[in-house]
């Protein structure tokens, strides 16, 4: 496990170590990313608000319990300052009943004493196709909700 990476790297690079452990489903490696604070907040696609280490792990195992989720984030866009970052990027493609949607995730790290650390994940699920990625990237792979 590349744990020095994850602890200490960039928003970005945490954030590439949160979807590598997603897809490895190792929840683990997954909780490291968080911040050391109970005011963590992680919102799945129609679920509800949770607070906390207890509660968001919780949800990643019983997820997880059902295998990885193959996720590749695209068309990220990103705002930072010195101590936070907001990146919102598409998680993928999905189909709700017979209509076309794909995913939305809003993904906030806070730089605290042991590096940058996740604070929220938020996914959405958005009605329609993906909106087409710009020139020269991949589009967004079919996912599941999580």
């Amino acid at each position: 496990m590349k744990k020095l990476k994850q602890l200490n790297g960039s928003a970005a690079e945490v954030e590439a170590a949160f979807y590598d452990a997603l897809n490895r489903a190792d929840v683990a490696a997954l909780m490291l990313l968080w911040a050391d604070d109970d005011e963590i907040c992680c919102i799945h696609p129609g679920g509800p608000r949770l607070h906390g280490h207890a509660a968001i792990e919780a949800s990643w195992q019983a997820i997880l319990a059902q295998g990885a989720l193959q996720i590749r984030p695209s068309q990220r866009h990103q705002a930072h300052n010195v101590m936070s970052a907001v990146h919102t990027v598409i998680e993928g493609s999905a189909n709700v009943g017979n209509a076309p949607a794909h995913l939305v995730a809003t993904n906030v790290y806070m730089k605290t004493p042991q590096g940058w650390r996740m604070v929220l994940h938020h996914v959405s699920v958005a009605p329609g196709v993906a909106p087409e990625a710009a020139p020269g990237s991949t589009a967004p792979p079919a996912s599941r909700l999580h």
